[in-house]
């Protein structure tokens, strides 16, 4: 139940949901089955409702919506809103499905925690149901707050200022779409109050231990759609510099080095040519985001003074040679990793492993240079590279044993991929050999004006 029912707007503002879902629909490249995640809040309700009117009056009868409830099992009360809102959703006809965070919950941390959770669940049940992609109901106040606290964490730049993606690739297999980024959440609470439905106010949404909600409290509320398209497309555009640069003079070694010319490591200073580098050292060190910012600070001074040597740093040896700067990962913190019969397993966040052999498979770092040395040497990468970087990938590179497979794992990119930087990580993936990502199924809004957002 909503906590109180301000009056409602025109009926103009009321059905711009509705406007906003046909909008969307239109940018799908083709038509299929859609999974909403839907909490019963008035975000995620109002945009299962608006899409359900946009396919029922508006000619989109080609879709077919399906809806998930995560229950986080954090409150008494979450059982019974997933069972109330697998009631409301077979009431419209609507396929429910419910699934349910068991075990432990962490002690610290617990929204990304149970963020992390939520799309993997969600995303087993899209590719279970066979679903184009995963709908959420993030607004234009979401993305106010996602500013403000990057903001607040001195992130001011042209990235972060970029906001939540209107899509990101969860887990290399399913797209998350935003389709309410535009709309405010006062809009939708106004559409849902004309169809006289109610909504479940989560309390946590109330509670200022939690970083967004002290944000959500204390910011302004006036914001504008249009604020935040400038940030996005110097995004896209910056990704798309990126992935000319890499193109142009980076050269990968299958997961076991990366050289940069010249030309691009003397030019640390330029944001874009820094990206590059920072995002590879990222891939090379098995990290999930690029360097931070004392760090970033030393990797820069250290090429900006344009002399041979080498540095670690983010568990990244940066070897500046006449030839090239070739970046391998460290001898330090390698793991020792058992993989049982037909598992897998990512092996130091750089490697995804499986094994289809009938007893387990032990993998531990110390690979033998001379099983290394004739394809990437043949290829440009100095000996003496290729001897140090052997010691940091798995003892069998070069020879893999019957039943195990091995390619990249692209930390940086592989669990969550915003939109606007798709064409960098596609680049990205071919400099270490693998395929690239699952395209979204709808137009993007920013190179080719769909509009949708």
């Amino acid at each position: 139940m909503p906590a109180d029912h301000a009056a409602p707007q025109p009926v103009s503002a009321q059905h711009r949901a509705v406007a906003t879902a046909k909008r969307f629909l239109s940018s799908f490249k083709t038509p299929g089955l859609i999974l909403i995640a839907i909490s019963g809040g008035s975000d995620s309700k109002g945009l299962l409702l608006a899409l359900h009117a946009a396919i029922s009056t508006g000619g989109f009868s080609a879709f077919t919506l399906a809806a998930c409830t995560v229950d986080h099992a954090l409150r008494l009360e979450s059982a019974y809103e997933a069972h109330a809102v697998a009631t409301f959703c077979s009431a419209l006809g609507i396929t429910h499905v419910t699934r349910r965070w068991n075990g432990e919950k962490p002690a610290t941390g617990i929204q990304a925690a149970a963020r992390l959770v939520r799309y993997g669940l969600l995303a087993d049940v899209a590719q279970t149901m066979g679903a184009q992609c995963i709908l959420t109901g993030h607004t234009l106040d979401d993305q106010a707050e996602t500013i403000a606290m990057r903001k607040a964490r001195s992130e001011p730049d042209a990235l972060g200022l970029a906001g939540m993606a209107d899509g990101t690739l969860v887990d290399r297999r399913i797209w998350v779409l935003r389709p309410f980024l535009g709309l405010r959440r006062g809009e939708i609470r106004d559409y849902l109050l004309s169809l006289n439905e109610n909504w479940f106010d989560d309390p946590s949404n109330a509670n200022r231990g939690f970083e967004r909600v002290r944000v959500r409290q204390d910011m302004s509320k006036h914001v504008a759609p249009n604020q935040f398209t400038a940030a996005a497309m110097s995004r896209y555009k910056s990704a798309e510099q990126v992935a000319a640069l890499l193109a142009c003079h980076a050269t990968g070694f299958n997961g076991l080095a990366v050289r940069i010319d010249p030309v691009l490591a003397g030019t640390i200073a330029d944001p874009d040519s820094q990206r590059a580098i920072l995002a590879l050292a990222a891939v090379i060190g098995g990290r999930s985001h690029p360097a931070g910012r004392e760090t970033a600070g030393r990797i820069t001074a250290f090429l900006a003074g344009g002399q041979d040597g080498r540095m670690a740093a983010g568990r990244v040896v940066f070897d500046r040679r006449r030839s090239g700067l070739y970046l391998y990962r460290e001898r330090r913190g390698l793991p020792d990793v058992t993989i049982p019969p037909s598992g897998k397993a990512i092996w130091d966040h750089r490697f995804l492993i499986s094994n289809s052999g009938p007893e387990p498979f032990t993998v531990r770092p110390g690979a033998d240079p001379a099983l290394l040395c004739a394809g990437p040497i043949a290829a440009g990468l100095p000996e003496a590279i290729v001897k140090r970087a052997a010691a940091s990938v798995p003892f069998f590179l070069g020879n893999v044993p019957q039943g195990i497979t091995i390619e990249p794992a692209i930390s940086l990119c592989d669990t969550f991929l915003p939109r606007f930087d798709l064409i960098m990580a596609d680049r990205i993936a071919a400099l270490f050999g693998r395929d690239r990502f699952v395209p979204p199924p709808v137009h993007d809004v920013l190179t080719e004006k769909s509009g949708w957002a």
